[in-house]
């Protein structure tokens, strides 16, 4: 199954790269800066009629338009463009983001860059892998981290404490960054690329498959007090390798979040 969906999002991806040939129509959602194109509504009913073909029991929950599972035993969560503000400006750092939940966990989860032709891939008690190859999280301590953190643009209120979070972990870390898509900043961390993420509020399709990622990477991923995440709502996200994870909570980083 997880082969038949890396298919699948990279079929879609086609779709995504044909905006570069083409003129974007954007239109504005509920919350502020929050956007949708034509590609995003196309990806995602090319990979709701895909995935209904992989898998004809499982419900689906997608980010465009109005989609709730009608059951919560077997869910596709799935963004059909994560980083659209990205897509829309041309900065190609965009992605699919699919995962495969049953009864509360992620057990599928494929997220696809059809610009760099990348693919994160990850199934349950099977490993982390990109382009095939096993990934892992790194082993730097937070003095030598690479933080990544996302705005959460779409709830001005989360502003001042997203930066003022991003200010504390920039003054104990290596460095910060902030590339907007939630989706490959947590498969950096899968990867070793970066050591720890944050953003205060994610959606199920921003998180779902790369957190499985994580975890098979041997990372560590839970929303900041440590709980784990409630995959079919919004939630805070931390994610880190175990050194940059345990840092954050000794630290009390989480506290005023």
């Amino acid at each position: 199954m997880l082969e038949e969906i890396i298919e699948a999002a990279r079929q879609a991806g086609k779709i995504m790269l044909e905006a570069e040939k083409a003129s974007i129509d954007v239109k504005e959602k509920t919350g502020s800066a929050n956007f949708v194109t034509q590609y995003d509504m196309a990806v995602q009913e090319n990979l709701r009629q895909a995935l209904q073909r992989i898998c004809p029991e499982a419900d689906f929950l997608g980010e465009e338009g109005n989609d709730r599972p009608e059951q919560t035993a077997l869910v596709f969560i799935v963004d059909p463009i994560d980083g659209t503000t990205n897509f829309i400006h041309g900065y190609r750092h965009s992605a699919i983001s699919i995962a495969l939940a049953q009864n509360g966990k992620i057990e599928y989860g494929v997220v696809y860059n059809p610009y760099t032709e990348e693919v994160f891939s990850a199934a349950r008690g099977r490993g982390a892998y990109r382009n095939g190859e096993p990934i892992h999280v790194s082993s730097r301590p937070m003095k030598e981290a690479l933080i990544c953190f996302g705005t959460s643009p779409y709830d001005p209120s989360l502003a001042e404490p997203s930066f003022r979070l991003a200010k504390r972990l920039f003054d104990i870390a290596a460095d910060i960054r902030r590339s907007g898509s939630a989706a490959l900043d947590l498969c950096a961390i899968a990867a070793g690329q970066c050591e720890f993420d944050f953003e205060l509020v994610l959606q199920p399709w921003d998180f779902a498959a790369s957190s499985l990622m994580i975890e098979e990477a041997g990372g560590r991923v839970s929303r900041p007090d440590g709980t784990p995440l409630r995959i079919l709502e919004p939630n805070p996200v931390i994610a880190g390798n175990r050194l940059t994870y345990d840092a954050f909570l000794a630290e009390g980083l989480q506290e005023g979040l």
